[in-house]
């Protein structure tokens, strides 16, 4: 029986059988690593959201310590936006007042795809994006 496997003489290559082995494993390794892939790529948005939320608020307090009273702009107090998303300050009415919005693109396919900073008489509250 196990001469049916064996190579015969001058015989060099794969067989059809360890041929299709390989390549379920192959499929097999892929099954599992794809949805591992988009999970761990998902988590990176959802940082890049919530991380540029808060570097917006800290340029907006920046901003607002040499120019009080008026709307901060993000970029002159140092805020720089990652690849994809995009801050919004809103609601300004004064230092203690205002609502910072940090949106990702959509294709990013998250379920809560923003992250809201919002201040409320000196108080923050953090409402921060999720996958």
């Amino acid at each position: 029986m196990l001469q049916i496997f064996r190579k015969k003489e001058g015989q060099k290559g794969f067989t059809l059988v360890e041929l299709m082995i390989v390549i379920v494993i192959i499929g097999v390794l892929t099954a599992i690593a794809v949805p591992q892939f988009i999970l761990h790529k998902k988590k990176g948005y959802v940082a890049a959201i919530n991380s540029d939320c808060k570097n917006a608020y800290t340029a907006a307090i920046a901003y607002n310590i040499d120019h009080a009273g008026v709307t901060p702009d993000l970029m002159a107090g140092g805020y720089v936006a990652s690849s994809g998303v995009s801050s919004t300050v809103t609601s300004w009415s004064n230092e203690n007042n205002f609502v910072i919005t940090c949106s990702g693109d959509m294709s990013w396919n998250l379920n809560k795809p923003a992250a809201t900073y919002t201040v409320v008489n000196g108080d923050l509250t953090v409402d921060q994006a999720r996958k």
